[in-house]
């Protein structure tokens, strides 16, 4: 009786993270993997913030958004949304309620560590052309090397003309590299710390060999890249001045694992967010607040920048909704906020055994498991961290209970370890009420980053819940 009473209480008493496939019912592991299936195919067409931004708005406008200039007043159910330059977005679906009485907010973001082009790239050494680099974001340099890159950007000339470039995606294209060091030559490589073991200076993009045909002229190969370049796209070196090129990963996104039970592929820090996100937002008709949600970039490198979270499109955005709904007057836009409620949908870390002593395994998110509660992010002593307060926990653990969604609070590794922040802290400066909601990655920022299926799916149905709270 007493361990029959025992095991009754730890039932009722203890937080137990079950492992979500377990006691699944058949028709939601269908919904998973079909769902799966969809976010593979975005991220795979999705692999820039440019395109990020470029496929939302198309998926938007195949389910009823429509262009924010479009509309001259706005009323409840109403779906529109704004791109900024080409980088970022917001979608927003008009509620019942007044627009001043607050907003529900999902913010994700669309940048991914990568490399980029110096405005110089192209020089020749040895008989080689190289691209010259700088990478962007937080990256193990080593990890870049050796593998397949394809080429994204976009090239923008004086006269106005735009020419954009993806090449190595498809199985016909061509691809590139970075070359690392053969270990039989590497003795003094190795000496090196790991994080020194290949340095910014040596991320050089390997791109063509073969020199052009006239013996009288110098720099060959880097001529005969030039020419190649300018029959396809018009390009001369100078147009490098004024392009953005990057350089990601050409592997596909693919199910990984006997089971088929994760997702592996780069950039889904943040872009798993992303789709969850945007998806979650489609099934919003009329809330009750109104519904947004904001694809950003810049997030990897500081949240600066027009297109970035520090810029204040969004609030001109949000001043738009309040003008066309007719709730505009002065300090409209600082009570809206004041209201409003965020959810930064930013990743988190995953618990890795294979090094397992980075993690305190009480606070750790883990595969499987959910949907993450992030309550603080920053660094040691919660430097630089938003802190959402006991409320909001209580309030997002409220709305996803009833929505059935299986979630699990964490923070990023032990306390001095390391640590991160998200931009939790630029809705929170402007008086929001904010939260960080993820999904746990494993292998986060490097070329091929691990998903859990089950997560994915529980952050989507989370979102959802949220949009329409």
């Amino acid at each position: 009786m007493e361990e029959q009473e025992g095991k009754y209480l730890k039932e009722k008493l203890f937080n137990i993270k079950r492992n979500g496939w377990d006691r699944i019912k058949e028709e939601e592991k269908e919904a998973i993997y079909k769902y799966a299936n969809e976010y593979i195919y975005y991220i795979n067409k999705s692999k820039t913030e440019k395109e990020i931004a470029e496929n939302s708005k198309e998926i938007l406008i195949k389910n009823g958004f429509c262009d924010l200039a479009e509309k001259e007043e706005l009323h409840p159910g109403d779906k529109v949304f704004f791109v900024n330059k080409r980088r970022s977005l917001f979608a927003a679906v008009i509620g019942e309620e007044n627009v001043d009485s607050g907003l529900n907010v999902i913010a994700a973001h669309s940048d991914s560590p990568r490399i980029d082009l110096k405005q110089n790239p192209l020089y020749e050494d040895d008989d080689l052309a190289l691209f010259k680099t700088h990478y962007y974001g937080g990256i193990k340099k080593y990890q870049w090397t050796n593998i397949p890159l394809s080429m994204h950007g976009l090239v923008v000339k004086p006269d106005g003309e735009r020419i954009n470039i993806n090449i190595g995606e498809n199985e016909e294209d061509t691809v590139f590299t970075i070359s690392d060091l053969l270990p039989h030559l590497a003795g003094e490589q190795l000496e090196r710390k790991l994080k020194d073991g290949i340095q910014g200076e040596e991320l050089n993009v390997l791109v063509g060999s073969i020199p052009y045909s006239d013996e009288t002229v110098t720099e060959r190969v880097k001529l005969n890249i030039l020419k190649l370049l300018n029959e396809k796209y018009g390009l001369t070196e100078i147009d490098f001045t004024s392009s953005e090129i990057e350089f990601v990963p050409a592997m596909k996104a693919r199910s990984l694992g006997l089971d088929a039970s994760m997702v592996g592929g780069y950039g889904q820090d943040d872009k798993a967010c992303c789709y969850a996100a945007l998806r979650g937002i489609l099934n919003v008709f009329i809330p009750r607040r109104t519904a947004i949600c904001v694809l950003i970039d810049k997030e990897e490198v500081g949240f600066n920048g027009t297109t970035g979270m520090n810029s204040r499109l969004f609030d001109t955005f949000v001043s738009e909704l309040l003008n066309k709904t007719g709730n505009n007057y002065p300090n409209a836009l600082e009570r809206t906020f004041s209201k409003s409620v965020v959810i930064s949908a930013d990743v988190d870390a995953a618990y890795n055994p294979n090094f397992a002593q980075t993690y305190e395994k009480n606070n750790v998110a883990k595969l499987n498991k959910g949907v993450t509660i992030v309550k603080y992010g920053g660094v040691r002593g919660k430097s630089g961290a938003s802190e959402a307060p006991c409320e909001l926990v209580a309030n997002l653990r409220n709305i996803y209970d009833k929505a059935g969604v299986k979630y699990q609070s964490s923070e990023l590794g032990k306390v001095d370890k390391g640590g991160g922040g998200t931009i939790s802290l630029c809705f929170a400066n402007r008086g929001m009420d904010v939260i960080d909601s993820g999904i746990p990655v494993m292998g986060m920022h490097s070329p091929f980053e691990i998903t859990s299926k089950y997560d994915l799916y529980q952050a989507y149905k989370g979102y959802e819940a949220f949009y329409k709270s």
